[in-house]
């Protein structure tokens, strides 16, 4: 992070990158706060009805840690690839955390998304598990004889169609995990390319990705957070600009995000 300075001038000279030689994004955008502020508000889901529902940071962390639980019952380990078929909500959130406690590496993919646009990414990231909503089980049904890698599909809005209920595979696992001691080296995260000339490239992150990302927007929002701020994005967080310039950063630095399903 960089430090409470005055000045572009003062920050520029005062920088030097400060990388772990232990580093996972589940622990820095969750636990970090979780450990010690538990009640402390992550974020606030708008509902249908217009209704709020708070999550906090040691929820985020529990249901996380359940869910890594869930995943590695399932056979889930260290670089395996798991999608996330999911729009902005708290289910998304939980699911990137369980993926980076596993070592695992998440594929976020947007939900505009059709079934071959799908098919191709789930086929060359190799995706072992799938987490998405009833909307995305509806395109993946049609996909699933084409995917020799996917063993599982989980449904945030329950079973059927041949994927498993995701709160109820999650609320069996136990909300204690022993997370992977990654290095800021280690695969977290495939995020695809457009394709505007060719086939979508998949683009391997490390865990320190977002740390390179944090200096960055905490100059262009004035070194957020400041007092009672709270931080909304329409991008989608199948996007760099969502995920990492948003949802996990704004964890990083202990703020408020506001989600709308």
């Amino acid at each position: 992070m960089l430090p409470p300075l005055t000045s572009y001038e003062e920050l520029r000279a005062a920088f030097r990158w400060n990388v772990p030689a232990r580093y996972n994004i589940a622990q820095d955008a969750c636990d970090r706060w979780a450990d010690v502020e538990p009640d402390r508000t992550a974020l606030l889901h708008v509902l249908p009805s217009g209704d709020v529902e708070e999550w906090s940071y040691g929820r985020l962390k529990r249901s996380s840690c359940q869910l890594a639980n869930a995943l590695k019952s399932l056979g889930v380990a260290s670089q395996d690839r798991v999608a996330l078929l999911l729009p902005q909500a708290p289910e998304t959130a939980v699911s990137h955390l369980a993926i980076y406690r596993l070592g695992a590496i998440a594929v976020p993919l947007a939900a505009l998304f059709g079934p071959e646009a799908l098919r191709y990414r789930l086929e060359n990231a190799g995706a072992k598990v799938v987490i998405t909503n009833q909307a995305g089980l509806e395109k993946l049904s049609a996909l699933r004889e084409q995917l020799p890698f996917l063993e599982h599909v989980l449904c945030v809005d329950g079973a059927g169609d041949g994927a498993l209920e995701f709160w109820g595979l999650l609320e069996r696992g136990s909300d204690q995990f022993e997370g992977c001691a990654t290095s800021p080296d280690d695969p977290a995260l495939m995020i695809y390319t457009s394709g505007t000339t060719g086939q979508p490239k998949g683009a391997l992150l490390a865990h320190r990705v977002l740390l390179g990302h944090l200096p960055g927007i905490q100059m262009a929002h004035e070194m957020l957070p400041q007092a009672g701020d709270l931080f909304w994005t329409p991008a989608d967080w199948a996007w760099a600009g969502g995920l990492l310039n948003a949802l996990l950063l704004v964890e990083v630095r202990g703020a408020c995000f506001n989600c709308a399903y």
